[in-house]
């Protein structure tokens, strides 16, 4: 799981602080993203996932300890990488130090979301359930508002309650389904729930010609 903050309410951004202020004052890879090799294979299921091998520009919020972001950086022309909390931010920034093409910004969502920019890859990777529904909707607003016409949209959630939860994962999945993208991939298991989506109407295959 990667960090997330809105401010719905004093309350949710007080609670909201407090929860990542403890697990990130304990250590900068507070989910074991560098170490479990549950984290690893998601992360690759996540990236055989995608549709295309590259992309232009792409954009992932709440990159927490950046794993994924190290990742994605290989395979864009440049990566907008973004977390609310300044921990997370500093942690990120070293991980991707040198890669001139990687930008990493500390931003809080859905508010601070890049509007003036376009990305063909937009990547909510364990974000979104920290969001009350409203702001769920706020983000998937956001991303259609900044998807580019061959964009692709990927969302990945631990399914399990937790401390920190404000939206159930099913409920973040259904909420970015009614966006009437066309649906590359749902993948399911106890742990994640893993969906891409493209505005793309034809899929992987017939789009090199395969049929």
């Amino acid at each position: 799981m990667s960090s997330f903050h809105a401010h719905p309410t004093a309350d949710h951004a007080e609670s909201g602080q407090r929860y990542f202020d403890d697990i990130y004052a304990q250590q900068d890879d507070p989910y074991g993203l560098r170490t479990r090799w549950y984290e690893r294979r998601k992360r690759d299921v996540l990236l055989a996932a995608l549709p295309r091998p590259r992309f232009r520009r792409a954009y992932e919020p709440g990159c927490g300890a950046a794993e994924l972001s190290a990742a994605l950086a290989t395979r864009c022309d440049a990566l907008l990488c973004s977390d609310f909390h300044p921990r997370a931010v500093a942690t990120a920034a070293k991980r991707l130090s040198g890669q001139a093409h990687v930008r990493v910004e500390q931003r809080t969502l859905p508010q601070d979301w890049p509007t003036a920019e376009r990305f063909d890859l937009i990547v909510l990777s364990e974000v979104s359930y920290f969001l009350p529904r409203i702001d769920v909707a706020r983000v998937a607003h956001c991303c259609t508002a900044t998807l580019a016409p061959d964009g692709v949209l990927v969302a990945c959630d631990w399914r399990p309650d937790f401390e920190g939860r404000r939206t159930a994962t099913a409920e973040v999945h259904r909420v970015l389904e009614g966006l009437g993208l066309y649906r590359v991939v749902r993948h399911e298991e106890d742990d994640f729930l893993l969906h891409v989506w493209q505005r793309e109407r034809r899929s992987v295959a017939q789009q090199e010609g395969v049929r």
